[in-house]
């Protein structure tokens, strides 16, 4: 499988973890959802993110998903996520993806980096705990981990650390961050490939600042790569009324701690999963949510029929 390079555009799905509804891993779930993600449109798919559920995962678990989608995969592109607090554990599992045949590996800053410094010496010491060579994405969502990359600190990474390859953006509000990177890099710095996150919440806009593309997740994968195609060909209005027509559930599949839920019970209604399980600690959607799901849905198919 070819590495990750700085060149990487379109979606890269961040794939969910199928479990049945007594937890164990479901591997016909998992066959199912990667073929069910590039059917719909996908370029690549990135494992083991925080919305697949990783930190539930043993590192045997871990290795086992990731053998089972990249043999599934093919010849296309699946980045591992292999962030963890220790540069130990980073470096076990990032290793074994790599002799697997993943395309790169995902790692977000630890909550433990407080100061610039740290956060730049952080990536250095990533890169050479995997090994030269290998593809880094740089997962940047201080929403989740409470740490802030400044565009100075990002830029002293681009320059310093030839691995990072690609930042999965997710500072919000970020758009100036995606404005910045472009910038510099018509000034002469190297090239990285930025895909974004949050859901998809920004992801008209995304495109337009300079963004290649989505690294994110969402019920309905098609309309990630249907925006994406349609934005980056410069046709902001049909991207937008198509991005609009799903505007409402996406912003309901945000809600922390719930939005995961809310996507797996999508994916289950749609025949990609078996079960809409989240493993514990993780509840299913009450019979109150479900049906403002399906009401978001319902309206949503309205709205792409009067679209088409």
């Amino acid at each position: 499988m070819p590495l990750l390079t700085s060149d990487a555009r379109g979606v890269y799905v961040i794939a969910v973890t199928p479990f049945t509804d007594t937890g164990e891993i479901d591997w016909d779930s998992l066959d199912r959802v990667v073929d069910f993600y590039f059917d719909k449109g996908a370029d690549g798919l990135t494992i083991l993110g925080m919305m697949g559920e990783a930190p539930k995962l043993t590192q045997a678990e871990s290795r086992a998903v990731a053998e089972r989608v990249i043999r599934r995969a093919g010849d296309r592109p699946v980045v591992v996520g292999v962030s963890a607090p220790g540069l130990a554990a980073i470096g076990e599992l990032g290793k074994a993806v790599m002799d697997m045949g993943a395309a790169g590996c995902m790692v977000t800053t630890p909550g433990s980096l407080k100061t610039d410094p740290q956060i730049h010496a952080y990536f250095a010491q990533v890169a050479r705990t995997l090994g030269g060579g290998v593809p880094i994405v740089l997962q940047d969502f201080p929403l989740t981990t409470g740490v802030n990359i400044s565009d100075e600190v990002l830029g002293r990474i681009i320059d310093d650390v030839p691995e990072v390859v690609m930042l999965k953006h997710e500072d919000w509000p970020g758009l100036a961050k995606i404005t910045k990177i472009r910038k510099a890099e018509a000034e002469g710095r190297r090239r990285i490939s930025i895909l974004c996150g949050n859901g998809g919440v920004f992801l008209p806009e995304e495109v337009a600042r300079g963004a290649d593309g989505a690294m994110t997740g969402f019920g309905f994968p098609e309309m990630l790569t249907d925006v994406v195609r349609l934005a980056s060909a410069g046709d902001m209005d049909r991207a937008q009324d198509l991005f609009d027509a799903y505007l409402p559930l996406v912003r309901y599949e945000q809600q922390p701690g719930a939005g995961l839920a809310v996507r797996k019970y999508v994916l289950a209604k749609r025949g990609a999963i078996a079960s809409a399980a989240l493993r514990a600690p993780g509840a299913p959607l009450p019979p109150e949510t479900v049906a403002e799901v399906e009401r978001l849905i319902a309206r949503q198919e309205k709205r792409l029929k009067e679209l088409n």
